[in-house]
């Protein structure tokens, strides 16, 4: 991106916040790489909007980081609809509810698909706030709605456990029960009551896609060799038409949760939609739907759906117990075919017999196009299509069909085959000026992707919450770029000034070097002859049995394998004069990483350096220093010579994005040390302990990853904290100036 456009775009913006201005190009540059122009233009307006609305800064920074993705999931339709709706809560006495609103649609988005399903999650939102706000002469609210924080602050704990029908009931409780009753409501809504626990258990019912897709995806791709994305519709937005399971070119549709069914489960559910829908990707092709009638379409689609399922049957057996386990049967002489429309009816009932031999429909004409529809499977196989069922399904139509079938009362019951799309994937509806639509759309389409110039997007974290022992979802966003260059020559001064310390260290390196030979056995070629092999592979040979070949060993150095990821704080505090010294904390901080990096370098271990620091939540900086594959040399010489100290000290979210790269280390030790000056703070944050508790959760995280993570503290006041969040796995420096000094030996003990 050109200055001048980024110039343009940040005179659109407008905000005069400094927080916001700071983080505006590389949401700006992560937001043209998903955004249509018109959609960057509604995205910009918007959040200029929220900056010039008068509540601060938060709600524009949520709206920069968060929105591209919401408007990517949902529609760049969506980027209005929050702004309007923001407007609204901003104006109402519900004006302290706009930021959790905002922080929470991530995780709402999560579990809503459609733009229209958003509509009636907004619409839930106001019906709350209608029935719980105080209202004055009858008109005209006053006072917020008591509970409201608190529903939106727990929106992503209820969507986790709930479906979208759940939380309207869980809502409509609280309402119901506390709407006079304004600290009891703020307890239910904030999940502390007994009572919301116990609706809560009430309401979780049935498997939540969510938590299945992971299982799902993994069938798709083993079991189809396919990788069509999902997309859920919600069962509970849309109460007069029952939406069913589809597929198309774009992705598979499946509904946001499925209740058990008697004996099976919904995760099976799940499974028998999903193969029925992979099968008519695989095997079925499409008709022209303007050549059949409705009633005809609807018994070729049957032969279809049941020439699939025996295909897949053939391929994976244990599916028919599933689907047959799923497949209605409606009873003998059900539908009165006088009185009512029985096409659904005669299709359930082919349907099963089709694919269950041992259903015996007591039906002279369904029994004469079973054996039709099986000849056509031995003889042809996978080789079978949908031509085949259009033959059989209008046969069966035509010897079939009644005067009755126009009815509007059309039989029901017992006739509901929950696990089969809507077999909309069969048909093809010619509609006028499709061939002019198409020439229109390749006349317009473009080859060109937009890329990202401005940096890598952020990425999100979690973050601790002590008081509510759970999790704040996508809390934090580590940005990440190349550390600034300074001067490297700044930096061989430095070590030219430890000429002595640097010959000690070569000296503790060369005792720490691997000196032992370790011999690796059972080799085909090798070094030596093995005996105890060799005379094995010899008794082996006279005995009549194949000997072993592998009867020589060789040697190899016992070798080191450990990676080192040392995280430097870069906050403001560095900045501060060393007590009896002309130096800066971060001066010292730079010798004492000149001089490590050093004596790694001559270890041979993996190592990387980065550093952190962090304005509020949604900006916490992560800087490379020195990346794993680079060498000590002038480009890590010159970063750490370009090292600047600024901001605050969020350590969780930094923390686990340097555990994210050293967890990809393919060694046996992985060792996070953290060089620090003062306890995790940043200004966002008022009760010191909440990014105490984040950091001290965040190295128990790495610790179940396998990383070890160490602290060295220039702060003399350390003790009162550093334990409480390292345990006894920290070093204070007392005195400051021998840090470059202790820095390398703490790492030496460290690592023996």
């Amino acid at each position: 991106m050109t200055p001048e456009l980024l110039e343009s775009y940040q005179k659109q913006f407008g905000c005069n916040f400094q927080q916001a201005k700071d983080v505006f190009p590389a949401c700006l540059a992560y937001a043209r790489q998903t955004l249509s122009e018109s959609g960057l233009n509604h995205y910009l307006d918007a959040a200029k909007f929220l900056c010039n609305m008068g509540r601060g800064v938060e709600p524009v920074l949520i709206y920069l980081h968060e929105m591209p993705d919401v408007a990517v999931h949902l529609g760049e339709q969506v980027l209005q609809q929050v702004k309007d709706y923001g407007y609204k809560l901003a104006r109402s006495p519900n004006k302290n509810a706009l930021i959790p609103f905002l922080q929470t649609l991530p995780a709402v988005c999560r579990r809503i698909d459609t733009a229209q399903d958003f509509e009636q999650y907004l619409a839930m939102i106001d019906d709350f706030v209608e029935k719980t706000a105080t209202v004055i002469h009858g008109h005209q609210s006053m006072y917020e709605s008591p509970g409201m924080v608190e529903l939106l602050d727990n929106m992503p704990k209820l969507l986790g456990k709930l479906t979208l029908e759940g939380i309207r009931n869980f809502i409509q409780y609280g309402v119901r029960n506390y709407r006079h009753a304004p600290d009891q409501q703020k307890e239910y809504f904030d999940l502390a009551s007994p009572d919301a626990r116990s609706i809560i258990a009430r309401e979780r019912h049935g498997t939540v896609f969510k938590d299945a897709q992971r299982h799902l995806e993994m069938l798709q791709q083993i079991m189809w060799d396919s990788d069509l994305p999902f997309v859920t519709y919600s069962t509970s937005m849309d109460q007069l038409i029952k939406p069913m399971p589809y597929i198309d070119e774009q992705a598979m549709r499946l509904p946001d949760v499925y209740d058990d069914l008697g004996d099976i489960s919904g995760i099976d559910r799940y499974r028998a939609a999903l193969a029925h829908m992979l099968a008519h990707k695989q095997w079925s092709s499409q008709l022209l739907a303007d050549n059949f009638a409705p009633h005809m379409q609807l018994f070729i689609s049957t032969f279809e759906d049941a020439r699939v399922e025996r295909l897949a049957m053939q391929r994976y057996p244990g599916l028919k117990k599933l689907w047959l386990g799923l497949h209605p049967i409606p009873p003998k002489g059900d539908c009165d075919s006088e009185k009512m429309a029985c096409l659904r009816y005669r299709a359930t009932r082919l349907s099963r017999a089709l694919i269950d031999e041992n259903f015996d429909a007591e039906d002279d004409v369904i029994a004469q196009h079973v054996e039709r529809f099986n000849a056509v499977l031995a003889e042809k196989g996978d080789l079978s299509s949908i031509k085949d069922m259009q033959e059989l399904g209008a046969s069966y139509y035509v010897k079939t069909r009644l005067m009755t079938d126009s009815l509007p009362d059309v039989y029901f019951a017992h006739t509901d085959i929950s696990y089969r799309d809507d077999n909309r994937c069969l048909w093809i509806h010619h509609e006028e000026y499709d061939e002019a639509d198409e020439v229109i759309k390749n006349e317009y389409q473009s080859d060109e992707t937009p890329t990202l110039e401005d940096g890598l997007p952020p990425r999100h974290y979690d973050e601790w919450d002590y008081l509510s022992e759970s999790y704040r979802p996508d809390w934090c966003a580590v940005y990440e770029r190349l550390n600034p260059s300074g001067d490297a020559g700044k930096v061989d001064k430095l070590l030219t000034k430890h000429d002595a310390l640097i010959q000690r260290i070569k000296r503790l390196v060369e005792m720490l070097r691997p000196q032992n030979k370790k011999r690796i056995r059972f080799q085909e070629e090798g070094s030596e002859l093995d005996l105890d092999v060799a005379l094995r592979s010899i008794l082996d040979y006279k005995s009549g049995s194949n000997p072993d070949p592998r009867i020589n060993y060789s040697h190899t150095t016992d070798g080191r394998s450990i990676s080192v990821m040392l995280l430097v704080d870069m906050s403001q505090s560095l900045n501060q004069m060393v007590a009896n010294s002309n130096q800066t904390l971060l001066e010292l901080s730079e010798e004492a990483l000149a001089i490590m990096s050093f004596t790694v370098e001559l270890l041979g271990d993996k190592f990387a350096i980065a550093g952190f620091h962090s304005d509020t939540r949604h900006d916490v900086r992560y800087h490379h220093i020195k990346g794993w594959s680079e060498h000590w040399g002038d480009e890590v010489k010159a970063r750490i010579a370009g090292m600047k100290a600024q901001y605050s000290t969020r350590m969780g979210a930094a923390m686990r994005h340097a555990g994210h790269y050293l967890e990809l280390q393919k060694t046996e030790k992985k060792l996070l040390l953290i060089l620090t000056d003062g306890e995790p703070a940043d200004i966002d944050s008022k009760d010191p302990q909440v990014l105490i508790q984040d950091t001290k959760k965040a190295v128990s995280e790495l610790a179940q990853k396998g990383i070890y993570s160490y602290c060295i503290n220039m702060d003399p006041k350390a003790d009162d904290y550093v334990s409480d969040i390292f345990g006894n796995h920290y070093s204070v420096i007392d005195k400051l100036e021998t840090l470059p000094q202790k820095l390398p030996e703490i790492f030496i003990a460290l690592t023996k």
